[in-house]
């Protein structure tokens, strides 16, 4: 049986769909991002509103005839402190949104997590959705590109979050959990208990165009599991109990010797 060479596409072409890939993956970040611009935008309102305020307060304490130096030095201290919190919030937002090459590193899931929590609890807030992150103990190292496996998850986080629109707000929560599985793996849960996906939708979830927004590309879920294969893991769904929808990332543990390589290098 002879082999049809012309059916593989040749390097340049192969150079051309990653050089693709990427830009569609930048895309589905800035989108993300995009989504999120109402709680980011109340999340940065509030040092800045803090920061106006002590500095009105410093400048009437300095027009008294006698002020307490002390007084304003608490006030510029938490002038500092405001400004600090601001200027985290740009930086995570910058490194989310700009360009990057995959970048494969030795990561610990936890902290990876961790550091989305101000970026999501942002817009949970606006949405009036509660967050938690229920963090699992002693969880194996992975090999992941960070910030796209950060993607995959605010994608997961926010579709929760959409869900949850026609929900009473007292029962609007999104939890995300992290376990080590019986095989050694890291298994990552976003779940909510809201709609649901439907049993005709459900098999196509994953597919490229398919969605259940009125305003909404298809692309995000296919992006997120292309993101997991290519991080060598598996994203899955499956029903929420009772009700709701539970979004499954599966990472591989690093090996011991890639781990070891890594280090030398």
């Amino acid at each position: 049986m002879k082999t049809n060479i012309q059916s593989f596409p040749s390097f340049p072409e192969l150079e051309a769909l990653l050089r693709l890939q990427e830009r569609l993956l930048h895309v589905s970040r800035l989108a993300t991002i995009g989504e999120m611009s109402d709680g980011i935008a109340h999340e940065l309102n509030q040092p800045l509103c803090a920061v106006a305020n002590y500095a009105q307060a410093c400048d009437r304490l300095l027009a008294l005839p006698d002020p307490d130096i002390q007084e304003v030095r608490e006030s510029l201290q938490e002038i500092t402190a405001q400004a600090l919190r601001a200027g985290e919030v740009i930086r995570r937002l910058r490194n989310l949104a700009r360009p990057q090459q995959a970048c494969h590193e030795l990561a610990s899931v936890n902290p990876l997590i961790a550091e989305l929590t101000d970026l999501i609890q942002s817009d949970a807030k606006h949405h009036q959705v509660r967050y938690r992150f229920a963090p699992g103990p002693d969880l194996p190292n992975v090999w992941v590109d960070r910030p796209q496996i950060q993607q995959l998850l605010l994608n997961l986080v926010r579709n929760s979050i959409e869900a949850l629109a026609e929900v009473p707000p007292e029962a609007r929560e999104v939890l995300v959990r992290s376990v080590c599985t019986a095989t050694g793996d890291v298994e990552i849960t976003v779940s909510d208990r809201g709609p649901g996906v439907s049993e005709g939708i459900a098999p196509h979830l994953f597919a490229p165009f398919c969605t259940t927004k009125s305003a909404g590309t298809g692309l995000g879920l296919a992006m997120s599991r292309t993101i997991a294969r290519a991080n060598s893991g598996t994203l899955d769904y499956r029903p929420n109990v009772p009700k709701g929808a539970c979004f499954t990332l599966t990472l591989p543990a690093a090996q011991p010797d890639r781990a070891e390589a890594s280090m030398r290098v």
